[in-house]
């Protein structure tokens, strides 16, 4: 049974057939990490700047490329891919020298498409024209980290940006037929449920697609320190997928729903252990799917 509009149901309609993401880095960084608004970055974000699983920052682009798909080419023969920036703030550089990036990355025949993650003030209009070029090659879709629509929680993480900044680069990405994604973090400090699902039901009247994180507590991050001084308790199995399921539920079914969970890097993961079997983790998930009969865009209403 269908649950969820998933990431591979979509390419498989688009592209028919299988697509993997491959991992780069454009050697960026954050405003969070700079200076422009913080030292410290997210509280939550590793030093890799969420980028563990991506190639060598010091490789060329094409060479990253050809390096990642090494990787996962014998569970994708003959298949496509999606040339993917994912750590720091892959908007945050000098226009001339993202557009020289973001060709490269498109050029080699195998990439169908480019996925650009980023934070939504680090998109001024000459950059969002520089990603409509491109859309109009190979797709292109734009990952926000948003994590919460709650002021209390995104100061408390160190976010920098009002929720304000979100809603206009969607209404401008989407304008120029660009494909928004959206983070949420499910289990931030303080947050309750409700919390929870009223970010969930705002950003799914919005965006175009969602992930879905499970927090992660990780080494040498400044929540690692929060999480052993007891300022908060990590979510369970049981919980989380609870709180998955109301979440599925909520979202439109037009929305695609590209996560249901997350990676942590093990080396670096203290908190939840359980999140490291992703195996299990998915297998309880979808049994839990099974058993409650879940359906995007069901039955399930917020208690706010």
């Amino acid at each position: 049974m269908k649950h969820y509009y998933s990431l591979n149901e979509y390419n498989l309609m688009k592209y028919g057939c299988k697509i993997y993401k491959l991992s780069i880095s454009g050697t960026m960084t954050c405003p969070n990490r700079d200076g422009k608004l913080d030292t410290r970055g997210c509280i939550f974000c590793s030093k890799g700047g969420s980028g563990e699983f991506a190639s060598s920052a010091l490789l060329p682009v094409k060479e990253q490329l050809e390096q990642a798909k090494k990787k996962v080419e014998q569970k994708n023969k003959n298949g496509k891919y999606t040339a993917y920036f994912q750590p720091y703030t892959n908007t945050y550089a000098d226009t001339a020298y993202l557009k020289k990036l973001f060709y490269e990355a498109i050029e080699p025949d195998y990439i169908v498409g480019l996925s650009v993650a980023t934070r939504p003030d680090c998109l001024e209009d000459d950059k969002i024209m520089i990603l409509s070029e491109l859309n109009r090659i190979k797709p292109v879709s734009v990952e926000l980290g948003l994590q919460t629509i709650h002021k209390s929680t995104a100061d408390y993480i160190r976010r920098g940006y009002e929720l304000d900044i979100y809603d206009e680069a969607v209404k401008k990405l989407k304008s120029n037929g660009i494909e928004v994604i959206t983070h949420l973090i499910i289990g931030l400090p303080n947050e309750t449920e409700n919390m929870i699902y009223e970010s969930v039901k705002y950003v799914g009247e919005r965006t175009d697609g969602i992930k879905l994180q499970l927090l992660h507590v990780l080494r040498d991050t400044d929540l690692e320190e929060e999480y052993k001084n007891g300022k908060f308790e990590v979510l369970s199995l049981e919980k989380y997928t609870d709180i998955i399921c109301n979440c599925i539920e909520l979202l439109p079914p037009n929305v695609v729903i590209h996560r249901i969970t997350g990676d942590g890097d093990k080396k670096s993961l203290i908190a939840p252990l359980w999140s490291g079997n992703k195996k299990h983790v998915l297998n309880y998930m979808n049994s839990e799917f099974e058993r409650r009969n879940i359906i995007q865009g069901g039955k399930f209403k917020s208690r706010a």
